[in-house]
């Protein structure tokens, strides 16, 4: 039994009754609300062509239509990726900015989040650029520059709550997700190492990288270790390195992501913050965890 999942932006949700009462009278189903004027559920739309029909109707709105079977509907395992997903921010783009290089490297990483160049190649000429930044520099960056993606600890704590394992499994760096893993409340985070020569960085990443290959596999490898099938999973990033894990994953899901990783996920969500997550898994506002 599908359901037609529709959500808006709780920080400025441009969403009504009217409007999803037109997607109901165009598709058939029954309406349930999930959070008033934010998200809702047409339950078992009768039209064959119901995504297509829906998002024909929202047209322009800043809405997010999905369509989401309900068998399984809620997962136990999270893979997530950290930058521009569960910060709003690409932390290596903030640390060249501190060595007034962040024009550059970001031009590198815009690139390699499309896809357009090899991931790892990518990140050691960008680390290159960062060679000699210090500790003190670094922890300003972190302290001032990043910011959390908005509903992301909510998505954490009520995913545990209700008995998920959550993982975040960045391209990134541990300087940073150790810190806002924890802060965000993951059970585990995984990142590249920086190397450093005393205090100061040396331009070089260990080996190997964590890299799309890295996170998929722990994806794979979490939910053997926990006895669950990959339809019992969901993965979320924004970038070509998430591809590999939200082809896999039981949910799928491309987050204000790049054309190409839109284009491939199976779910999408474009306007939403991370609440829109648990929207999908049919959590209703009384559920959350904030």
């Amino acid at each position: 039994m599908p359901v037609l999942s529709l959500i808006a932006n709780p920080a400025d949700p441009d969403f009504d009754t009217k409007l999803a009462q037109a997607v109901v009278a165009e598709i058939g189903g029954e309406l349930n609300w999930l959070n008033n004027g934010i998200a809702c559920d047409i339950i078992e739309p009768k039209a064959e062509n119901a995504l297509a029909l829906a998002r024909e109707i929202i047209g322009t709105r800043a809405v997010d239509v999905n369509l989401v079977p309900t068998e399984g509907r809620r997962k136990q395992l999270l893979v997530a990726d950290m930058d521009s997903t569960m910060i709003q921010q690409e932390c290596i783009d903030e640390l060249a900015a501190a060595l007034n290089l962040k024009d550059k490297v970001a031009e590198i990483t815009e690139r390699a989040m499309r896809g357009e160049l090899d991931f790892e190649q990518a990140l050691d000429t960008r680390v290159a650029l960062l060679k000699g930044l210090d500790r003190a520099a670094m922890d300003e960056v972190r302290r001032g520059s990043i910011t959390l993606m908005p509903g992301g600890r909510t998505l954490i704590q009520t995913m545990k709550a209700y008995g998920a394992y959550t993982s975040l499994v960045s391209g990134g760096f541990t300087f940073f997700a150790d810190y806002f893993g924890k802060r965000i409340g993951f059970d585990e985070a995984i990142a590249n190492v920086l190397e450093f020569d005393g205090d100061n960085l040396t331009g070089t990443v260990s080996k190997p990288i964590v890299d799309k290959t890295t996170k998929r596999t722990r994806l794979e490898t979490l939910a053997n270790e926990k006895g669950l099938s990959l339809s019992q999973t969901m993965a979320v990033g924004d970038g070509a390195n998430d591809l590999d894990m939200i082809a896999i994953a039981g949910m799928g899901v491309a987050l204000h992501a790049k054309p190409v990783v839109a284009a491939a996920a199976g779910y999408r969500i474009d306007h939403s913050d991370l609440t829109a997550l648990l929207y999908l898994q049919g959590y209703d506002d009384e559920d959350l965890v904030r």
